[in-house]
């Protein structure tokens, strides 16, 4: 039940946002930063969100999270 709550939260920041990083999601649910990293790898296997890093980034372990035309329906 929490799982899933937690992911329509994420979802929801995402739809907002999808620049956050995970300890701003962690911030803004009031969730653990590992619980975060849980919950966006099964949004990822469930093809809700895909991944992308920013390659020309000087900071190479960012991350952007978009949701997929799937997570956008169930948002």
């Amino acid at each position: 039940m929490f799982k899933k709550q937690n992911e329509f939260q994420i979802l929801k920041s995402l739809g907002r946002d999808s620049y956050p990083t995970q300890r701003q999601l962690s911030n803004d649910l009031g969730v653990s930063l590992g619980k975060i990293n849980y919950c966006l790898k099964g949004l990822i296997e469930k093809g809700f969100i895909k991944v992308n890093n920013f390659r020309n980034s000087n900071n190479k372990i960012q991350y952007s999270y978009l949701l997929t035309p799937k997570g956008v329906v169930v948002r």
